[in-house]
């Protein structure tokens, strides 16, 4: 195993906890659950993993009617078909391996070298996804039923699992893992990732966004609040006008569009602004 220890990327905001935690998981070769609202940094956390050891990074996209097979192999009949009707592939339709396509989890396990591999969004699975999932990563093996061929990893892959909590996770689930939970940044730490992204941006302008941008998430009634990101692509808009004063942020809220996704949201919050229009 490498010695390699993650401390932070250019653009991640790493504080000590979480890179305690991911260092001890890569020690311990356990898979490492990351739980925590949208847009806290969870999956960016995976790309900031692979900067940083120099890691490629695979991504398997959970999705809720999503098999376990397809996550380690896909065996392509309809090409084999096809090139038995037709006869013009150079591949031998006597030979189904040929066919065989490893999916993310079969590529990480068939690299040469050792990878990052991000499950995303594990909590959109059933729960026999997931624990049939961690048998084969804990296995680091699986089979290929149609050649009768066993795929054991070439290398332990580093393993970030991402939840939006949106469902519980069995408990031999949660078992098997590491865990952490990234809370949503305070306005301190907010301050510190927009000076990651925005170096030398006026300050006045990111003081009054990030003062009008909490304010916003904690509107009642809003179903999707705004995250991290919403702030960086506000603070794009509000720097791409170049008419704009920062001091305006007290009285008008510009661009509500790029913050608020939902039409429920959005005029929720367009009543905030043209209140604070009036005083």
């Amino acid at each position: 195993m490498s010695g390699a220890t993650f401390s932070g990327a250019s653009r991640y905001v790493l504080d000590a906890e979480l890179a305690q935690i991911v260092n001890v998981s890569m020690a311990l070769e356990m898979p490492l659950l990351l739980k925590g609202e949208p847009g806290t940094g969870k999956t960016m956390l995976a790309h900031a993993i692979t900067e940083s050891l120099g890691m490629p990074l695979l991504v398997l996209n959970v999705k809720s009617s999503m098999k376990l097979v397809e996550a380690l192999y896909q065996y392509d009949t309809l090409t084999r078909l096809n090139d038995s009707r037709f006869g013009d592939s150079k591949r031998d339709v006597s030979d189904i391996e040929a066919y065989i396509k490893m999916g993310k989890i079969g590529q990480s396990f068939t690299a040469e070298r050792r990878t990052v591999l991000l499950i995303d969004e594990i909590d959109k699975a059933d729960t026999d996804f997931q624990d049939d999932m961690l048998d084969v990563l804990d296995q680091m093996e699986f089979d290929i039923i149609e050649i009768d061929k066993t795929i054991r990893a070439k290398h332990r892959p580093v393993i970030i699992i991402t939840s939006n909590a949106k469902k519980d996770l069995s408990d031999p689930f949660l078992g098997r893992c590491n865990f952490h939970h990234i809370a949503f940044p305070d306005p301190k730490m907010m301050r510190k990732i927009i000076d990651v992204h925005f170096p030398g941006l006026n300050g006045a302008l990111i003081d009054g966004a990030i003062e009008a941008f909490y304010k916003l998430r904690q509107l009642e009634g809003i179903e999707k609040r705004p995250a991290t990101r919403e702030l960086i692509n506000w603070l794009r808009a509000l720097q791409s006008d170049p008419d704009f004063n920062p001091k305006r942020l007290k009285e008008e809220l510009p661009f509500l569009g790029v913050l608020f996704k939902k039409s429920q949201d959005f005029e929720q919050a367009s009543r905030l602004a043209q209140r604070r229009g009036r005083y």
